[in-house]
């Protein structure tokens, strides 16, 4: 069937078969069809949307337009299973679950990204370890994934190839906001590393990528669905993005923060709670855990034995960084050379916080990319942001800024001022997990 046929089906409100839809992405990924024909097939699609079955369809033609990964010759004692979020700021959790899961039994082969627009990147933050390698040989990654139990890489050009063709060409027509490609981009990339489970991590909230909280729960519901119709058990928990996740945001100092965390400490820290709740979903949805007590004590005895902070370090080290970066930490990260705190200029509770100005004040420093090619500064970034409900009298700090000088500082300093709403009257923090959806849950 000509592709032209395809696209004019789709244009004109018909649906398209698993067959069509490999044929489409198959072009994409081997170069046959042009950007013209892409642009014309993701308008279609976003006009017109896709039924369920389309959109699974859609879904494992990206998974299969490359290489699958088979873990079958490995003979792991254990569940292959994953996590990804739609991002957010201060959102280390892959750092953390990664390790802590790989402790409880799991193998997590975390194919990641780097930053998008206010996101900061899990890739990003990595390079700030001094020789981390991101792009292994394919035999590296698959031992660490086996001895390890974790590996944290980039996505290679033979994974899903056809969707980083899409996915430019709907990023410059005005498509990017549609339902079915949203998920089939996330879930394609996720599938083609042969996992048996994958819980998804989406925000809501004013630091979230949807921009409304009903739009958050439209987009879990369609990966779950999509998920478990393509064949990998798939759930997703709703966590709140009205705040930063971490007290801080920027790559070096995420690292540090993960470090802290892994070794046992903050526990009662936000992004300890939502890391400790996807980890618990994923022991018990890939049957490492009977329930959630089961997960807890497992969970609990990974990081009180310092196992899940060892699994990190011998992950770093596998891909080339520094075997006793957790106990030279200081040593091995950069810090900025010059620190400003920005500090409240009246008494009041913290109501609100533009969660998304926070994330470019980073970018603004140099920890995130305004063009592609853009060199990120690992040493940026901001810290000890005060919380959601906290009250605060004048001089007291909102936040820390890390930056590369003090022109930098100032400037930033002034932006985020405006992020910050403080208020008369005392206020509740958002929950942290909002809902927590699974195949059973849907209607």
């Amino acid at each position: 069937m000509l592709t032209q046929e395809i696209i004019r089906r789709k244009r004109d409100g018909q649906t398209l078969d698993r067959k069509m839809l490999d044929l489409v992405m198959g072009g994409i990924a081997d170069g046959s069809i042009g950007d013209a024909q892409i642009g014309a097939f993701a308008m279609a699609v976003y006009l017109n949307g896709m039924n369920r079955d389309e959109a699974v369809a859609l879904t494992e033609s990206i998974r299969d337009s490359g290489q699958v990964m088979r873990w079958d010759d490995l003979a792991f004692d254990g569940p292959v299973l994953d996590k990804h979020s739609t991002g957010g700021v201060g959102d280390l959790v892959s750092l953390v679950l990664g390790p802590w899961v790989a402790a409880c039994g799991g193998h997590v082969p975390m194919v990641s990204g780097r930053g998008l627009g206010h996101t900061g990147g899990t890739l990003d933050k990595l390079e700030s370890i001094p020789g981390y390698d991101v792009t292994p040989p394919d035999a590296v990654f698959r031992r660490l994934v086996k001895e390890v139990g974790v590996a944290i890489i980039g996505q290679t050009g033979s994974l899903a190839p056809a969707d980083k063709r899409l996915y430019g060409v709907r990023d410059v027509t005005a498509t990017v906001e549609s339902i079915p490609l949203i998920v089939a981009s996330i879930l394609g990339k996720k599938l083609a590393c042969g996992l048996e489970t994958l819980v998804m991590d989406v925000k809501v909230g004013s630091g979230a990528f949807m921009p409304t909280p009903e739009a958050s729960r439209e987009l879990a519901e369609a990966i779950v669905a999509i998920g478990c119709g393509a064949g990998t058990r798939t759930c997703v928990l709703l966590t709140d993005m009205n705040q930063p996740l971490a007290d801080c945001a920027g790559n070096s100092l995420e690292v540090f923060e993960a470090l802290r965390l892994l070794g046992g400490h903050g526990k009662e820290s936000r992004l300890y709670q939502v890391t400790r709740s996807l980890a618990q979903e994923m022991l018990i949805q890939s049957g490492l855990a009977s329930d959630a007590g089961d997960a807890d004590k497992r969970l609990d005895r990974a990081l009180d034995s310092g196992e899940a902070l060892e699994r990190f370090s011998r992950m770093v080290q596998g891909l080339g960084g520094p075997g006793d970066l957790a106990e030279r930490a200081g040593h091995y990260l950069p810090t900025a050379p010059v620190t400003l705190d920005l500090e409240a200029d009246r008494t009041g509770f913290l109501r609100a916080i533009d969660t998304r100005a926070l994330g470019l004040g980073v970018v603004e420093l140099g920890g995130g990319r305004r063009n592609a090619g853009d060199a990120i500064d690992h040493r940026v970034g901001l810290s000890h942001i005060a919380p959601l409900g906290q009250h605060l009298e004048p001089g007291q700090p909102l936040l820390r800024i890390h930056a590369a000088d003090r022109a930098d500082a100032d400037a930033v300093s002034q932006r985020l001022r405006h992020a910050f709403d403080l208020g008369d009257a005392p206020v509740e923090p958002p929950p942290l997990v909002h809902a927590t959806l699974r195949q059973e849950d849907l209607s």
